[in-house]
C-alpha cells in the first residue's frame, strides 16, 4: 500500500463505517502509516457540511479527532497547480468546482496517490495530462493517468463522457 491523500468522500465513508472494503483498506492504511493523510480542503468540506446541517457536536468531535492525522495544506505551489488545473478544465468546458482541483493539486505536488470514489471528476484532470494516480478503495482499483489503465479486481473501460 502506497502513501496516499484521502479525498473528502473517502474520509467521510471511513467515518460512517458502512462500506466493508473501505473500512478494510482504511484499517490497513492506518496500520502501515499510523494516521490518515488528507488536505485542509477536506477539512473545509467536512466542517462546511456539519455547519450547514447545524451538527455542531459532530463538528467539534471531527475537529478533535483530526489532531493526530497528517493534514496537507494548500501551499503556494499546490495553489498555482490548482489554478492551472482549474483554468484548463474551465477552458475546455469541463469544470469540476474548486475543491477537487485543489485536492488533486495537493496530491500531485506531494507525490501521493489520491484515494477517492469520485473518479469521474478526477479523470478529467488525468485526461489533461496531469500526473494524478487515483485509487478507489470501494473496488480496490488503481487508475494511472499516464498509462490509462485500471489495476485491480474489476476491469473497466475509461469513459469519455462526463458525469
Amino acid at each position: 500500500m502506497n502513501k496516499a491523500l484521502l479525498d473528502t468522500d473517502t474520509l467521510s465513508e471511513i467515518g460512517k463505517g458502512k462500506n466493508s472494503a473501505i473500512a478494510a483498506n482504511a484499517n490497513t492504511y492506518r496500520k502501515v502509516f499510523g494516521y490518515y493523510s488528507f488536505s485542509t480542503i477536506t477539512v473545509l468540506e467536512i466542517v462546511r457540511g456539519y455547519q450547514k446541517a447545524q451538527q455542531l457536536q459532530r463538528l467539534h468531535a471531527f475537529m478533535a479527532s483530526i489532531a493526530s492525522e497528517e493534514i496537507f495544506p494548500l501551499d503556494v505551489s499546490a495553489a498555482e497547480l490548482a489554478g492551472r488545473i482549474t483554468g484548463d478544465l474551465d477552458r475546455i468546458g469541463q469544470p469540476i468546482g474548486r475543491a477537487d482541483p485543489m485536492i488533486a493539486a495537493i496530491a500531485i505536488d506531494q507525490g501521493l496517490e489520491l484515494v477517492t470514489g469520485n473518479t469521474a471528476h478526477y479523470q478529467r484532470i488525468q485526461q489533461l495530462g496531469y500526473p494524478l494516480t487515483l485509487v478507489n478503495w470501494r473496488w480496490n482499483e488503481k487508475f494511472h493517468g499516464s498509462s490509462g489503465q485500471f489495476r485491480g479486481h474489476h476491469t473497466y473501460r475509461l469513459m469519455r463522457t462526463w458525469a
